[in-house]
Order: C-alpha cells, then sequence, then structure tokens
C-alpha cells in the first residue's frame, strides 16, 4: 500500500491545490479517529486503509472540483495502478453515495457510487463532516444538502450512515 507521505505527495503532483490537500489530511485524521472508535466497539476495520483512502479521497479535484471528481479520481487512480480498495473509496465519498440512477442523473458514468465496506463509509461520513479544515455537525451538513434540493433518498442514506457508524 502507498505510504502517508507518497499519498501526499500524489496529490500535490497530480495538480491538488494546497487547500484540497489540508481538507484531505484533515478527512484523514478524523477517518482514523472514526476508524479507532469502531475497533474499539469490536469492529473489524483496516485502519491504514482508511486513513491512505481518505487522504486520496479528492484526488479528482486535480482536475474539476464538480460533483464528477469521485468519478475522475478513481480512474486517475486506476491508471495510476493504486489498490483497487482505495479506488473504491475514491469513488464511493460523496455523500453517502449515488446510486445508478442518482449517477445518471448527475451526469457520472453509469455505476453504483455506494459505499459498501466499513473503509469506504467511514471516509464518506468523515469527509461529510468536515468543510476545508473544520469539523461540522451532522445538522449543519444536512442543511447545506437540503438547500442543494438533495433527494430524500440521499439525505436519508446521509443519516443512515451517520447511525451504523455513531458520528454525529
Amino acid at each position: 500500500m502507498i505510504s502517508h507521505e507518497n499519498a501526499v505527495k500524489l496529490l500535490s503532483e497530480t495538480g491538488c491545490e494546497p487547500d484540497v490537500i489540508e481538507h484531505c489530511l484533515a478527512v484523514s485524521s478524523f477517518s482514523i479517529m472514526i476508524a479507532h472508535k469502531l475497533v474499539a466497539s469490536g469492529k473489524v476495520v483496516d485502519v491504514g486503509l482508511v486513513g491512505i483512502g481518505a487522504i486520496l479521497h479528492d484526488l479528482g479535484r486535480a482536475r474539476t472540483h464538480r460533483i464528477d471528481h469521485a468519478a475522475v479520481g478513481a480512474k486517475i487512480a486506476e491508471e495510476l495502478g493504486l489498490d483497487p480498495l482505495i479506488v473504491r473509496i475514491i469513488k464511493c465519498h460523496i455523500g453517502a453515495g449515488l446510486s445508478r440512477e442518482d449517477a445518471r442523473s448527475f451526469g457520472l458514468p453509469d455505476d453504483d457510487y455506494i459505499p459498501r465496506s466499513i473503509e469506504e463509509k467511514i471516509v464518506a461520513h468523515a469527509d461529510n463532516l468536515m468543510r476545508g479544515t473544520e469539523r461540522i455537525s451532522l445538522e449543519e451538513y444536512l442543511s447545506r444538502m437540503h438547500a442543494k434540493c438533495l433527494s430524500e433518498e440521499n439525505i436519508n442514506r446521509i443519516k443512515a450512515l451517520a447511525d451504523e457508524l455513531g458520528v454525529y
């Protein structure tokens, strides 16, 4: 697996701005905290995968800042030969994931972007609760998503993910 230092270097080399890199590091730190909490409660979590996946989750922002940055980042990660588990974390980190129908409605490649593994879910949720490098509440995030007219299905998926992980 790619090291922490090499993951950060990769973000820079692909063209991510310093504020994006700082955000990725903040999401990684928060993701690792969530992972340790879940491990302490008896869950099996690959904490190293969570940390690296979170650092690289916004890799696609080197090319775009639109919703397609997850699909773009996953494609970049594949082209670089990164671990498929990291590729999935990058691909599935938007909100609490996007269904095929959601993906089509947003103009994304026809695919399922729902996080399935615990590691994918942790990174998606940690990203939801970070604005830049600042931790925000679930209520604030949901308010922002309502303002963007996100569907009730997506809002409910975000709430369910928070409940599953026990982090609000």
